[in-house]
Order: C-alpha cells, then sequence, then structure tokens
C-alpha cells in the first residue's frame, strides 16, 4: 500500500507543466512553486511512510490553493508586527526599542537610494562607514572614539583581543554568565586569547580579591552586566567607579 500511494506522487517537472502549474508559475515565479511544492510532496512522503493512506487531488482546486497560500506566506516573510505585553520595554526577543520615527525616516530614505557609506563627498576617495557614527557615539559617551559591532559578545571579543591578548582579564565568578545566543563568557575570553583570572565567588566578590589579583601580566578589569541573571539575598560587588579607579 504505501509503495502504491508513493508511486502515485507527481514529478515536480510534470504538475509545473501542468495547467495549474504554468498558472502559478505564472503568478509568482516557476523556481518559487517548484520550491513550495517539493517540500509539499517531501510532506506527503513522509505522512505516507507514517502511515497515511489516501494522497490530496493533485488536478484539483483544494491542492492548487494550499500551494498558493503557501507561496503567499513566504512572501509575507516571518518578522511581523507584535504586541508588547512583557513589561520590558527593552525586549532583546521582540527586536528591543522601536525606532523613533525620525530613524524610520532616515533609514528608508537611505534604503531606497545610493548613499555616501564608504565615500567621502568632500575629497572623492573612500571613506569608512564607521565615519558616519564615531563622532556621534564619541559626543554621547565622552570617548576619544568609537567602532560599532554586531552585538555585545563582538565588543569585548574585540576588546580583549586587541588589550589582553596573551595575558590576563580579572573577572569576577559572579560575571561569568552566558548570554542570548549561547554566548558564554569564558568562551569569548578565550577565543580573544587573553588569560583568565576568576576571583570572588559566585555571590560576592570585593573590592580586595580584585587588588590581589592584579599583577604584571595583567591588562585589563572585566564587568559584565547580568543581563536577566540574578543572584539577590547575602550578595556584594564593587561599584564600576572603584574598579576604575583600581584599573
Amino acid at each position: 500500500m504505501t509503495e502504491e500511494l508513493l508511486r502515485k506522487l507527481p514529478s515536480i517537472d510534470r504538475w509545473l507543466s501542468s495547467p495549474r502549474g504554468r498558472a502559478l508559475a505564472a503568478e509568482f515565479s516557476r523556481d518559487e512553486v517548484r520550491a513550495v511544492l517539493r517540500d509539499e510532496l517531501e510532506a506527503l512522503r513522509q505522512r505516507v511512510s507514517s502511515g497515511a493512506r489516501a494522497l490530496p487531488a493533485f488536478d484539483d482546486d483544494a491542492f492548487e490553493a494550499g500551494l498558493r497560500g503557501e507561496l503567499l506566506a513566504r512572501r509575507r516573510g516571518s518578522l511581523h508586527r507584535a504586541i508588547n505585553a512583557t513589561g520590558i520595554i527593552v525586549h532583546t526577543n521582540l527586536g528591543r526599542a522601536p525606532l523613533a520615527l525620525r530613524a524610520v525616516a532616515a533609514v528608508e530614505s537611505a534604503a531606497s537610494a545610493y548613499t555616501n557609506l564608504e565615500f567621502r563627498l568632500d575629497t572623492g576617495v573612500r571613506g569608512s562607514r564607521n565615519d558616519h557614527v564615531e563622532p556621534l557615539l564619541s559626543e554621547l559617551t565622552g570617548a576619544e572614539a568609537a567602532l560599532v559591532v554586531n552585538n555585545c559578545a563582538s565588543a569585548v571579543l574585540l576588546a580583549l583581543s586587541t588589550f589582553a591578548k596573551d595575558r590576563e582579564v580579572v573577572v569576577s565568578r559572579g560575571e561569568l554568565i552566558e548570554i542570548g545566543g549561547s554566548f558564554r563568557m569564558p568562551d569569548v575570553i578565550a577565543e580573544s586569547g587573553a588569560v583568565m583570572v576568576e576571583v570572588g565567588t559566585t555571590n560576592r566578590t570585593s573590592y580586595s580579591d580584585y587588588e590581589r589579583a592584579i599583577g604584571t601580566r595583567t591588562r585589563v578589569v572585566l564587568s559584565s552586566h547580568p543581563s536577566n541573571y540574578r543572584v539577590i539575598g547575602f550578595t556584594s560587588r564593587p561599584s564600576h567607579e572603584e574598579l576604575v579607579q583600581l584599573a
């Protein structure tokens, strides 16, 4: 029974050459229809192998409508508006904070035309995309320079590989966290080529713990934000101001 049903599945090219296949290919594209049809036939094979005893009528309106629905869904994409009822304003899983209307307009304007992304209009030579954001970030933060990367793990990796490769990084055991995307702080430190020196305990790390750990090979005192991880109760940690003074 199973083999008999499997033999009744149409070939992709034959179905695409049918009147219904040609109509769908004209409405969408032959490659799109081929991909959706391939997935549908594979799903039918799986159902038959799992015990299904019937197949749809491949020359029927219902089968064509099912393919058209999947084609339309694919064209709509996977990102959709959502209501943030979590109570968390900057929610990572919901895209963090919505852009301001002026920012949305700026993105639309830049994305719909050529821009001077890496081109100096004043000199006519190649520039850097970082030139557009570095002055703004430096002004906001008071830093001498700035660089934009994809995420915090990337920033930590670049900073440590620049300043602490083959040298020591002092970090509290209570801050050896794992953040979104399975980025683990010990793994990021190891990837940078730095040597991790753990201090304190999971719940309590003191100023003197950092002080005792600093030696001639120390290059960075690292403090990581716990994100959505919290230890409550009998806890303590030095302030960032204290760590800055110590460093």
